[in-house]
């Protein structure tokens, strides 16, 4: 924690300075020069400082804008998408869902109940599995072929009777989202719960995330799912365009 705390410390204090060698960092740190070089070292190498010109100078470095940037995607991608969301939750009477990629799953980053909503069941927060929700399959359809592959050369699990686990029908259904623009999840995540999702793009093409509804397979049958896909694609095109999306440039496979 100590380490931690202090390559903190260098990033804040360069952050307030154009630059600073490592003997300025050591006495901002109340450390031994050698320390301070360790910890510059290491910060370098994950591009978080860099050299200046001026051997021995350092400076805040590239990979600061890297993470930054992620955190602008998902600062933008929330406050871009509340109002579309709660339109298309008026407008088709589900949950609507706002899920990114987190790693092996999505996670939903906002929810909005529209007024059939039987339950109050929060998904914020929640991880669920790529393979087995609509959101999931959204984001894993347009991941590049190797990242897509990755995941799902791990055994894939079930969690109902209806959940597909081989990896030959998986990618057949990721090829029909990329050419629909629309995954569906029939009872594959839970018994009972059914769900549509669409891409959303950022400005160079890329899938940030997945808009989706949900709801009960009795009210939210196959043939709903079906009727307002179109309208859960129109809303996700609309945050896309909100993100500086470019629609004629979808990448298609």
């Amino acid at each position: 924690m100590q380490s931690v705390d202090r390559a903190v410390v260098i990033l804040e204090f360069l952050g307030h300075r154009e630059e600073a060698g490592v003997t300025e960092m050591a006495a901002e740190l109340g450390v031994h020069k050698s320390t301070a070089s360790r910890l510059a070292t290491a910060l370098e190498m994950r591009g978080l400082i860099e050299q200046t010109d001026e051997r021995g100078k350092y400076r805040l470095g590239l990979g600061l804008i890297r993470l930054a940037g992620a955190a602008t995607v998902r600062l933008d991608l929330s406050r871009q998408s509340r109002r579309v969301c709660e339109q298309l939750a008026a407008q088709v009477a589900e949950t609507i869902n706002l899920a990114i990629l987190d790693g092996d799953a999505a996670i939903n980053i906002d929810q909005v109940l529209g007024p059939s909503a039987i339950t109050t069941h929060n998904w914020l927060g929640r991880r669920t599995p790529l393979h087995a929700t609509s959101s999931g399959k959204a984001l894993l359809a347009h991941l590049p072929e190797p990242e897509r592959e990755g995941r799902l050369a791990a055994p894939l699990e079930r969690y109902t009777p209806r959940t597909v686990t081989d990896p030959g029908t998986v990618r057949a259904h990721l090829a029909s989202v990329r050419a629909e623009g629309c995954a569906y999840s029939v009872e594959e995540f839970e018994t009972g719960l059914n769900a549509v999702a669409a891409p959303v793009f950022t400005v160079n093409g890329r899938v940030v995330a997945a808009l989706s509804a949900s709801g009960p397979s009795f009210r939210l049958t196959e043939r709903r799912l079906r009727e307002i896909a179109p309208v859960v694609r129109a809303a996700a095109g609309k945050i896309s365009d909100r993100l500086g999306h470019l629609r004629r440039s979808v990448p298609r496979e």
